[in-house]
């Protein structure tokens, strides 16, 4: 499968390696057995105390969740979701040791933020990378260019339902609290991997809350 080249290719193979090379020397992480994705888990990578601060100020700020290109699909995303407070001491811990887990410059970290899916909520299938040719795309390319690496960490578990299944590629993925998952949003190449596309099952039971945090490709502002 092809994709279109974008600006960015060159500066998101440059990354991918340096993150890929970086994972790799670190016993503690694991990639999952998919040649088409680069997906990985750190298990325990946060704390119950760090958790539990993390959903407070997650439910501070929860609002009804958008779609990044500003379409209104009502039926398409759910969730709740919210910029958390970067001055917080948990925020700012967790924002310096994604940096040094991926190697990846603070200065190209989007703000994190919160989701919290209530029973029945979920995000359907989407990419993280932003589409190069619509129009969202040249303020984006302003204020740090294409995304590279996600980070997401689980801050609960829930009690049935809400797995991150990464669709094309049939991987499916718990729920469990403090689990770290990182995924390369790009082919080795530097153009966009369509085979992270992604989606966040339903909550069957309890209530879901995850944090995630995008790098750019430059510094983000």
């Amino acid at each position: 499968m092809t994709t279109p080249a974008h600006p960015d290719c060159k500066a998101l193979a440059r990354i991918g390696a340096a993150v890929r090379e970086r994972l790799a020397a670190e016993p503690g992480i694991r990639r999952f057995p998919e040649e088409r994705a680069e997906i990985y888990a750190i298990d325990g990578f946060l704390a119950a105390p760090t958790c539990a601060r993390l959903m407070t100020l997650i439910d501070g700020v929860a609002c009804p969740s958008s779609l990044v290109d500003g379409t209104s699909w009502p039926d398409y995303r759910t969730s709740y979701s919210g910029d958390i407070d970067e001055a917080d001491e948990c925020v700012r811990i967790l924002e310096a040791r994604l940096s040094a887990v991926t190697g990846i410059s603070p200065m190209c970290g989007e703000a994190a933020q919160g989701q919290r899916y209530l029973c029945g909520q979920y995000f359907n299938e989407h990419c993280d990378w932003f589409d190069t040719a619509a129009g969202y795309w040249r303020d984006e390319r302003r204020c740090g260019g294409q995304r590279s690496w996600t980070a997401m960490v689980y801050l609960n578990t829930v009690d049935e339902g809400g797995m991150t299944d990464f669709t094309r590629v049939a991987l499916s993925i718990p729920p469990c609290a403090g689990t770290l998952l990182l995924w390369n949003n790009a082919l080795p190449d530097g153009s966009p991997n369509p085979w992270t596309m992604h989606a966040a099952r339903p909550v069957v039971r309890g209530v879901k809350y995850v944090v995630t945090k995008w790098f750019r490709t430059r510094a983000w502002q």
